[in-house]
């Protein structure tokens, strides 16, 4: 399906995983807790059991992302037979104000800053997003975590209070994510049109997200591409 981009208003994006490169983020800080205790596990099953747990705390009662990452963490310990210390469940969420952007991460904001309003609609706490945005170098007009809504995607209430709050509908909003777990199935069910970019392409599996399946209606493999579309 063609989209026709004249028709949005605004553009919303994920950010980790999306914007930020998570996936590296995260492997650094739990392949560092676990070599400690000599634990030899390959990246693809780390990030397997780190989309498995966060999906399963992400889907009970709300907390904050800190307190998600820190459950995390611990409920991989216990799969690995090792108790981790205070500062060790402290240092997956204490990682997030390291992450970095992906190479065509803010050029690609600043080009379309420059025609659409912006979003971010990402499970995470607003002191720990704030880290980010320094480095995303743009202003957002809208910035909607989990933390203002008290859910995680893919709960749709996420993407019902972000249409509210930028009162448009959904029709001229456009999704922009990596994940078709936390993103793309939600988005689509609420009549949003979706961007599913790819980050993952030719790489085996679905890696720090939980498998899902959903069919966005464009496929980019990062933003850059999108950005010579648009």
């Amino acid at each position: 399906m063609a989209i026709d981009f004249q028709q949005f208003e605004v553009l919303s994006f994920d950010c980790y995983g999306t914007l930020i490169d998570w996936e590296k983020g995260i492997l650094r800080a739990l392949k560092s807790i676990f070599s400690n205790h000599n634990i030899d596990i390959s990246d693809n099953q780390l990030l397997v059991l780190f989309a498995e747990k966060e999906a399963l705390q992400e889907s009970g009662e709300y907390l904050k992302y800190r307190e998600i990452l820190k459950k995390v963490a611990q409920s991989i310990g216990e799969e690995l037979n090792v108790e981790l210390t205070d500062s060790e469940l402290n240092a997956l969420p204490d990682s997030i104000q390291f992450w970095e952007p992906f190479s065509d991460t803010v050029g690609a904001l600043k080009t379309l800053k420059k025609r659409c309003k912006l979003t971010i609609i990402s499970n995470v706490d607003n002191d720990l997003f704030a880290y980010t945005a320094k480095k995303l170098e743009v202003p957002f007009d809208w910035i909607i975590t989990a933390e203002d809504v008290k859910s995680y995607k893919p709960s749709l209430r996420n993407f019902e209070v972000a249409l509210q709050r930028m009162g448009i509908s959904p029709n001229k909003l456009l999704h922009i994510a990596q994940s078709v777990y936390h993103d793309i199935v939600p988005a689509k069910s609420m009549g949003l049109t979706t961007v599913w970019v790819n980050r993952r392409k030719g790489k085996e599996g679905f890696g720090a997200t939980a498998p899902a399946s959903g069919i966005p209606e464009l496929e980019v493999p990062d933003l850059k591409s999108l950005v010579s579309l648009i």
